[in-house]
């Protein structure tokens, strides 16, 4: 009976044997299959991808420092609250800049009118050189007739004397109204009232003080979220101190960095894809090489390496590779400053350049600009209400009439004056054949 069982026996071992064949060639061949597959995969997408899970999102953090020294009365945002360009953040104590602002605003409007006063003595010392021109012509005339009747014996001597007397005094006031007159034109000459030295000294001043006064708002230079907030209701604050901070979540980059070995084919403007681990890899961020930092993390540290002293174990280091994102994407899937990103740089152009290429950011706000024109505009207001109607006008038309007047007068002094001299002389040759 044990002689049928053995072929049994025999034909069980054979089966397992080819199975095991048959499972070992079908590993094999998934090897083959896999290696074939991830050769063609490397030589046709890896080798032109370098890729780091060493990146973290960053972005611009704006700080909230006052301008001016002051006390805290009001704290109107909170962190993670939304600000919009140019929400007034944090008010300070107002009282003293307000004091300043109106006692430089009187000084303005007293400086425009004593200026209005400077522009009106030109015609008040134009009206005194034509009344001493006045006089003059009389005393001329006074002895020019004296000297004509002198030789009938008429008008005595002592007279004639009287009447030069009387002319050279004339001709020395017309000298001091003159110069008078042209002391006072030196003050306003080639001005106006708005643009007069004094008016700009004082207006300088009000916009200073406006400028000091309008500071104690302290407005939101970006729009984002607030985030850092340390001031207090109360608080003492001085230039330069931290008081909050603005993070716009719409302009965030990432910093990826990667090993230097992967540096060698990497460009600026190349393609990167990314992911977050926030959101998982169902979510894929776009973007582009912007820039390479000039150093690594190592080099800018608090304590830089010293690897001279002998003492060195060489480590790969990283550099800093920034990467821009894509608004669209940001909207759709907003990020913080500090998430770590997966980061995916596809190197295939290789043409472009790691240095000198990177576009020039320029951040800038003109939440501050307001102030500068408000100033103008109150000054413009204060000048307005304190120059008159001729505040931006030209020395008026009867005072240069006065002026061509008085030119006309000077000439015919000159005249009447040599006239005056020739009856002088020809009365002397009379005295003297007589």
């Amino acid at each position: 009976m044990s002689t049928p069982q053995q072929p049994a026996a025999n034909q069980q071992p054979n089966t397992n044997s080819s199975k095991r064949k048959r499972m070992m060639t079908l590993l094999v061949l998934v090897i083959v299959i896999a290696a074939i597959a991830y050769g063609l995969y490397y030589f046709l997408v890896a080798r032109f991808t370098e890729s780091t899970d060493d990146a973290y999102v960053n972005g611009n953090v704006v700080q909230i420092t006052p301008q001016v020294t002051g006390t805290v009365i009001a704290v109107k945002a909170d962190d993670t609250q939304t600000v919009n360009l140019g929400d007034p953040l944090v008010l300070l104590d107002p009282a003293d800049a307000r004091v300043a602002l109106e006692q430089t605003e009187a000084n303005l409007a007293q400086t425009v009118r004593q200026v209005r006063g400077l522009f009106a003595d030109d015609s008040q010392y134009e009206a005194q050189v034509a009344v001493r021109q006045a006089d003059l012509s009389r005393a001329q005339d006074d002895l020019r007739r004296r000297m004509e009747v002198a030789q009938t014996g008429a008008v005595s001597q002592e007279e004639i004397s009287h009447a030069r007397d009387a002319l050279r005094s004339a001709e020395a006031a017309l000298e001091a109204a003159q110069q008078q007159l042209a002391a006072n034109r030196a003050l306003t000459a080639n001005t106006t009232i708005a643009n007069h030295p004094n008016v700009e000294a004082a207006a300088a001043k009000v916009r200073d003080a406006y400028l000091a006064n309008a500071r104690n708002t302290l407005p939101a230079p970006v729009t984002g979220y607030v985030a850092k907030r340390s001031v207090q209701v109360g608080q003492r604050v001085a230039p330069g101190n931290p008081l909050m901070s603005v993070v716009p979540l719409n302009s965030l980059w990432v910093d990826a960095n990667f090993k230097e070995v992967q540096l060698k084919h990497m460009r600026i403007g190349q393609p990167v894809e990314m992911t977050a681990d926030v959101y998982g890899s169902s979510v894929v961020y776009h973007g582009k090489v912007v820039g390479f930092s000039a150093g690594t993390g190592s080099a800018f540290s608090l304590l830089p390496a010293q690897n001279a002293t002998g003492n060195w174990i060489k480590v790969v280091q990283r550099l800093p590779v920034r990467v821009s994102l894509d608004p669209e994407d940001l909207v759709k899937h907003p990020l913080r400053i500090g998430l770590s990103m997966q980061v995916d740089v596809n190197i295939r152009n290789d043409a472009g350049s790691q240095l000198g290429n990177a576009q020039n950011t320029v951040l800038e706000t003109d939440v501050f600009a307001k102030y500068g024109a408000e100033a103008d505009a109150e000054i413009a207001r204060i000048i307005a209400e304190n120059a008159g109607p001729s505040a931006n006008k030209a020395p008026s038309s009867a005072a240069k009439d006065a002026h061509s007047n008085a030119t006309k007068n000077a000439t015919s002094n000159a005249t009447g004056k040599a006239q005056m001299s020739s009856a002088s002389s020809h009365a002397a040759n009379t005295r003297a054949k007589s």
